[in-house]
């Protein structure tokens, strides 16, 4: 264990006999900080977090705050951060709140850029890439491998989609699908993230099908509901479609509408 002798840690706190705490960092009562664990300096740690194994944090970042809910009451809640995460300087990631189910989540090999801001009671998957200022309101989902660009605001509620990517300068207010592309002011879909569905090893035939679907769901005239029922009569059945599918099918805050216009990316 490595802690700098300006570090203030609680005693209470848990460190990991090879976790490095840099100078001028404040670890309060009940942090858990994990193997191979790096805290540059200014870093601020509270409340019932925890830090999984491998991440390391930059300075000024703030973990484990209170939520900015108004209904919050002082009660007992946490951050759960997975492994070999970069949290880069100024991110804030806030403890949840009773109006979730206690907890703020973030799982493994994420990238949070400077800035980024993740709010109370959010769930964000792995390898995440959330760029500068990047910004969550409370009780958000953030699916695996989804980026999300920079000066981004995302409505309370909303879920990104898996292997989604988000432009900068967006303000999300539904849900972004898997698979997609989603860009403006008020986010609209410019079809699929082709470009990261082949840098992940997508086959060409997922690919296909997941195109075919995104017409039928977004292209045609149907309803949803009788769209997903178009796509899964007319689609093989692939993983891949059946997240879509389900993405779409069970949305409560509605889907980003696409558009024609030529994609920003």
């Amino acid at each position: 264990m490595k802690i700098h002798p300006t570090a203030i840690v609680h005693e209470k706190a848990v460190i990991a006999k090879d976790a490095c705490i840099g100078p001028y960092c404040v670890i309060g009562e009940g942090v858990r900080i994990s193997q191979g664990v790096t805290l540059h300096n200014n870093v601020v740690v509270e409340g019932d977090t925890e830090i999984g194994p491998g991440s390391v944090i930059y300075p000024f970042a703030y973990i484990g705050g209170q939520p900015q809910d108004l209904k919050y009451s002082g009660e007992k809640t946490g951050v759960r951060i997975g492994r070999n995460n970069t949290i880069r300087e100024y991110v804030t990631i806030h403890r949840g709140s009773v109006g979730g189910d206690g907890f703020t989540v973030v799982g493994d090999n994420n990238f949070i850029m400077a800035y980024a801001h993740i709010a109370h009671d959010c769930r964000v998957g792995n390898s995440v890439v959330m760029a500068n200022a990047a910004s969550l309101s409370g009780h958000v989902e953030v699916q695996d491998h989804a980026i999300l660009g920079g000066i981004i605001g995302v409505h309370q509620f909303v879920r990104i989609g898996a292997y989604s990517m988000t432009g900068a300068f967006s303000g999300i207010a539904q849900d972004i699908p898997p698979y997609t592309l989603a860009s403006g002011p008020r986010a609209k879909l410019y079809g699929l993230n082709l470009v990261g569905l082949k840098r992940h090893g997508f086959p060409k035939e997922t690919i296909d099908d997941l195109a075919k679907a995104y017409k039928i769901l977004f292209r045609s005239k149907h309803t949803l509901k009788e769209a997903i029922n178009k796509a899964r009569e007319e689609l093989s059945y692939t993983p891949e479609l059946e997240r879509l599918l389900e993405f779409v099918k069970t949305s409560k805050r509605g889907i980003c509408r696409p558009t024609t216009a030529k994609t920003p990316f």
